[in-house]
């Protein structure tokens, strides 16, 4: 018979995709074109089938907690929209987005901070189909893309099918570091090589939960401005802080043309209406148009103004205060759990808002083999070394605290303290493998 630790490694692996067969399956394998061989699933959907067991608790997917909203408000707001606009609901749009909605997503900006008109918006399928966008207007095959250390797992994926080089930046608690930002520049410079891009998420950034202090942005901007390389900001949980007013933005201070603006509101509105968007300098926002319509001809107007109609009829800022206080409390069930249940030796992010927690384990613990101990143990995570293009990080991982309630937050904690503790000891018992020099 199979045991349950059995059954949730059979399913993880395959899951992860972890398949050994000698023959391929796939008739058409030779066929695909170049940026499709590299397509692996990521380290975070992968776990998807398995984490959303209900006796399972997830700190994996950062998936924001819709039962928060007001649903009564949700359905009266669509059906008061088929009833009144469903001709031009239920009908073809701009690539470019509707107006209405365009001109609303620049009132959210400005409570960041930033200066932005209409035209210069486009509105995308979440704030991921905008990076992929972006990467097909910029990208060619070896191109130089800047990533933070660790950064969006997602952002890798689109980048690599691009068949980008990716080139990381290491970061600290203050988030990313402007002097190891200048060197890899100038390194790459001395053997001839010019980023394209430096995608960062400079706030409660994900998956490491630190910020970019307030005093390294400008240095941030100027030396991508020195040296030709136009930045990338994503920046979906900016107004999810949890300590004072909106950190301001690097589009906020920086020059029109050096920052493309990423946002979403899926993580403060809903992500099944999949509504995001690019602020981009004018002739940026034309390819993007252009390139939008290549890939779906017109985003879903109904979403759209279901997101339009809900931020002018509903109390939607205040709501955000109700958000941010719901986060706090799951941010911190999960940093009081860490501090009991961590075994020595193993250090932590404190995220002042967001969703994410970065914890780094003692060296020679292996976090994505360690996987099905803890699925076993009825808690899952997402391992580091996903978030690394290089392969780095086997021994950290992404705690997410923004979906189960407080006290599941503290119990799955507490689950993975008992699943490191044995690792541990099994690594003590038998030798910790050397770190690499």
């Amino acid at each position: 018979m199979m045991s349950s630790e059995d059954g949730y490694r059979r399913a993880l692996c395959c899951g992860l995709g972890v398949v050994s067969r000698a023959v391929s399956l796939d008739r058409w394998e030779r066929r695909y074109a170049a940026r499709a061989q590299g397509m692996v699933a990521s380290e975070v959907r992968a776990l998807f089938a398995v984490a959303s067991r209900p006796e399972i608790v997830s700190l994996a997917g950062g998936m924001p907690d819709v039962a928060a909203l007001p649903m009564d408000v949700m359905a009266a707001t669509m059906s008061d929209l088929v009833a009144g606009q469903g001709p031009t609901a239920l009908q073809y749009g701009s690539a470019q987005g509707d107006p209405g909605l365009r001109e609303a997503l620049c009132a959210v900006m400005a409570m960041e901070g930033i200066t932005a008109e209409p035209d210069n918006v486009v509105v995308t399928v979440g704030s991921q189909q905008a990076l992929d966008l972006l990467a097909r207007i910029f990208v060619d095959p070896g191109d130089v893309v800047l990533t933070e250390s660790p950064t969006y797992v997602t952002a890798i994926a689109t980048f690599r099918a691009c068949q980008a080089d990716l080139v990381s930046v290491a970061m600290d608690d203050d988030g990313l570091i402007p002097a190891a930002l200048a060197q890899t520049i100038a390194r790459l410079a001395a053997a001839g090589r010019c980023p394209k891009l430096l995608y960062t998420v400079p706030t409660f950034q994900n998956p490491a939960g630190v910020t970019l202090a307030a005093e390294r942005r400008g240095a941030v901007v100027e030396i991508c401005q020195r040296a030709g390389v136009l930045i990338v900001e994503d920046n979906p949980y900016g107004l999810l802080g949890f300590e004072g007013g909106p950190m301001r933005p690097l589009r906020a201070d920086a020059p029109e043309d050096a920052v493309v603006y990423l946002g979403s509101m899926s993580k403060t509105l809903a992500p099944g209406l999949r509504v995001g968007w690019a602020l981009a300098p004018p002739a940026v926002k034309d390819k993007l148009v252009l390139a939008a319509e290549s890939a779906m001809l017109s985003h879903s107007v109904f979403a759209q103004l279901v997101v339009q109609r809900y931020l002018s009829t509903q109390p939607w800022a205040d709501q955000l205060k109700g958000l941010r206080v719901m986060y706090r409390a799951r941010r911190d069930a999960m940093l009081d759990a860490l501090a009991v249940a961590m075994p020595a030796g193993a250090t932590w992010t404190r995220p002042a808002g967001g969703f994410f927690v970065w914890v780094t384990l003692p060296d020679g613990v292996d976090t994505r083999a360690m996987l099905p101990r803890a699925i076993a143990a009825r808690v899952a995570y997402v391992p580091g070394i996903g978030f690394h293009p290089d392969g780095q990080g086997a021994n950290t991982m992404r705690l997410s605290y923004c979906f189960p309630p407080p006290d599941r937050v503290a119990e799955g904690v507490h689950r993975l303290g008992r699943v490191l503790r044995r690792e541990l000891a099994l690594l003590d018992m038998f030798g910790r493998p050397a770190s690499p020099a």
